[in-house]
């Protein structure tokens, strides 16, 4: 057990460097010019092979101003919306990043893909299952990649926590706690789109509860969810002391911001869930794989932040003596998540790869998501069916 840890990390510690072609550029183009944008905007100004050459948003002058900020210059913005924008032959796009708000994931994610343009998606997928399928209906037809930005992935310490699972060290797998949360952090620093049920139709939820469903979902290789008791509550939400010189945020707060689950998933795992902007405690709890043959538990963080929250620690038996094996944390000192995730996506467009994070995997995180949903809705248990695609 010991020599396979020391080799895992030995092998996530190496750097890989890549050399980035610059003969032949990328043209990207950039719908919904929030917060979330200037993320992307920062990695696609440190890739060598890409221009920028179009944004849009739905605010008139908004698109205009962020590249402006951003210092890129030449990028064309004139455009009412992302179908204006799409249908502009002249930009001849390789790519869209999609950072609107949740409810207007699908709408333009379907039309670039129509339009034959790769399509990065911010998380979460979609705020429905059915919306999700429709995306993956325009993603099959057009041939094209779609990835969506689950960027945690990409983190060497999380990439272990497969790596353990896949080694076989903790036999079958038949019972996960995982969530996390913050004690108060409802997002409204960034206005109030994360937290109307207009624009982000799910809101603990979508926001972080989806980070933490992958987590655990890729380490044991997503298998189909098959039903779910989901809880929801807004009373933070909807207090107006929790929002200091702004009580009117409490009015329009229409999302989730504590939620929680019993998921049954194929192959007989049990999935306990729980996700928070904002509770009475630190943490709800560390996340925990238990297999028959081991244990592992994953340390929470702060505020649920793509990483995890300290040394994580397998439990196992060996010869009638209880054994605890620390796993270190793995220092990576390489670009940050972001630019991985956005140069995997660029390399899968340039290469003709596949999707990094594909929408396969991610349909289920999805369904369960909408399963909670529904199941807080109708105060019981729901059955969750994925339609082919």
């Amino acid at each position: 057990m010991a020599e396979k840890m020391d080799a895992a990390l030995d092998y996530a510690n190496q750097k890989v460097e890549t050399k980035i072609d610059t003969n032949r550029k990328l043209r990207v183009g950039i719908i919904g010019t929030g917060w979330i944008a200037g993320a992307h905007i920062d990695s696609y100004k440190r890739m060598p092979d890409v221009e920028i050459v179009a944004g849009c948003d739905l605010i008139p002058g908004k698109a205009a101003k962020f590249f402006k900020d951003n210092g890129v210059e030449g990028v064309k913005t004139d455009y009412a919306s992302h179908k204006e924008m799409l249908d502009d032959e002249s930009l001849k796009l390789d790519a869209v990043s999609i950072c609107t708000y949740n409810r207007q994931h699908a709408i333009p994610a379907i039309y670039a893909l129509q339009k034959g343009v790769n399509v990065m998606l911010e998380k979460p997928f979609t705020v429905t299952l059915d919306e999700a399928i429709e995306v993956m209906k325009a993603e099959k037809a057009s041939g094209k990649v779609l990835s969506i930005g689950f960027q945690p992935r990409l983190d060497p310490n999380m990439q272990m926590i497969k790596k353990i699972v896949d080694s076989g060290e903790l036999g079958k797998i038949y019972y996960i706690q995982t969530g996390g949360g913050r004690r108060r952090g409802i997002p409204t620093p960034f206005g109030t789109s994360f937290i109307e049920d207009k624009t982000a139709g799910l809101g603990a939820l979508a926001d972080i509860g989806c980070y933490s469903l992958d987590m655990v979902l890729n380490a044991i290789g997503y298998p189909k969810p098959l039903s779910v008791t989901g809880f929801k509550s807004d009373y933070f939400g909807k207090d107006p002391t929790t929002y200091p010189g702004h009580p009117e945020y409490a009015e329009k707060f229409g999302v989730d911001d504590f939620a929680a689950a019993f998921i049954r998933l194929e192959g007989g795992i049990i999935l306990d869930f729980r996700i928070a902007w904002a509770m009475n405690i630190n943490t709800p709890g560390d996340t925990i794989i238990l297999g028959t043959k081991g244990g592992l538990r994953i340390p929470s963080t702060d505020c649920w932040n793509g990483s995890v929250g300290g040394p994580m620690k397998i439990y196992k038996t060996i010869g009638g003596i209880d054994y605890e094996i620390e796993v270190p944390i793995i220092n990576d000192h390489g670009p940050s998540l972001f630019d991985r995730k956005i140069r995997s996506f660029l390399d899968a467009v340039k290469y003709n790869g596949k999707a990094p994070v594909p929408s396969s995997q991610i349909v289920y995180n999805q369904a369960i998501l909408d399963g909670i949903a529904r199941s807080a809705k109708l105060g019981h248990e729901v059955e969750i069916d994925v339609p082919e695609v």
